[in-house]
């Protein structure tokens, strides 16, 4: 059986795994039909990712069709399709039993700390599958993505008629702005690409795109479409240094400020004459939950989540080692690529 392992940065090879053994309790063996890439995926590529190691399998994005399960294995049934939840915690934790599996101080994410999806068939946990019968491969592949944008929505507990201001119309800020859109909320986003706000305007109807400029006109931009309120809600999904060091200066007084892109860096932002004088405050928002899975799928089979306009890319499963780095080009226009797997 063939797979596809970042066998080391910028490295990427076809190898021979065996055929996968029968499933054992708890476990499911499932078949990959779509990988979504995302930007763990280019940055692991890259040598960018932290908790990537080498060599490994990626995909956590996936689309799965259910071919055997293990003993004790009663939610599933053999056909079933599936979205992932790569988070593979540890039950038993103080966190997870606080029903805070999502960062569980043992959290492995399958594709990342572990292999994931990148081969035709695998064995994973079976409680970490949501089944999703009326959506298509496609649409399931896009689940995990929109579960993080969910949960950063969730933690900023949005109310009626206030402000949201997102950072960066990359997959995470667009999956949250596809839940903002179901609340009754001021919209705002900004990005540094054109294109990226364009698409946002277009096809999630988005009123107010700011473009992010070096020399910060943005914010008197930002202060003339509010009114001078600034934002009640900041979602920073840049993974951007400089960005989150500086969104507080967007946010209103009593604001909050909810971290969804992730960095390795240090932060540093200025605490007197704006965190604590404008009391605001600051969220992490890490991974999703178990229960953000059903929800987003049931939205999507409701159709209350087009994601046709989402896939822009795709790529055959034999092409990944030669054609995969063209999707670190951040100009290409590429919102979501899917890696079918025959």
């Amino acid at each position: 059986m063939k797979a596809i392992e970042f066998t080391q940065p910028e490295v990427i090879t076809m190898i021979d795994l065996p055929e996968p053994p029968a499933p054992g309790p708890g476990e499911a063996l499932v078949r990959t039909h779509r990988m979504g890439i995302c930007g763990t995926d280019l940055s692991g590529y890259l040598g960018k990712m932290p908790f990537f190691s080498y060599p490994r399998i990626p995909g956590h994005e996936l689309g799965l069709e259910v071919l055997a399960l293990g003993e004790g294995v009663t939610h599933l049934q053999v056909g079933d399709k599936c979205s992932l939840e790569p988070y593979v915690n540890d039950p038993s934790s103080v966190t997870s039993t606080k029903g805070n599996s999502n960062c569980c101080p043992g959290v492995q994410v399958l594709g990342v700390h572990s292999d994931g999806g990148l081969r035709p068939e695998w064995i994973c946990p079976a409680r970490k599958l949501h089944q999703g019968n009326n959506l298509s491969y496609d649409q399931l592949a896009l689940v995990e993505t929109l579960a993080i944008g969910y949960h950063s929505v969730i933690r900023a507990n949005p109310q009626p008629k206030e402000t949201v201001l997102v950072i960066g119309a990359g997959p995470i800020g667009l999956a949250a702005l596809e839940f903002l859109r179901l609340h009754d909320l001021n919209i705002i986003v900004m990005d540094m690409v054109e294109s990226r706000l364009e698409f946002c305007r277009d096809h999630l109807g988005v009123q107010h795109t700011v473009v992010f400029r070096s020399d910060g006109n943005h914010l008197s931009e930002l202060e003339e479409i509010t009114g001078g309120e600034l934002a009640d809600i900041v979602i920073d999904a840049s993974g951007s240094v400089r960005s989150m060091s500086s969104c507080f200066e967007y946010a209103a007084f009593t604001g909050r400020v909810i971290y969804v892109g992730i960095t390795t860096e240090n932060l540093s932002f200025p605490h007197a004459p704006v965190f604590h004088r404008r009391e605001l405050t600051l969220l992490a928002s890490r991974n999703a939950l178990p229960d953000d899975f059903g929800k987003i799928i049931d939205l999507i089979a409701a159709g209350e989540i087009n994601t046709d306009i989402w896939i822009t890319d795709r790529l055959s499963f034999k092409d990944v080692p030669s054609d995969f780095a063209a999707f670190t080009d951040t100009g290409r226009g590429t919102v979501k690529a899917l890696i079918e797997i025959p």
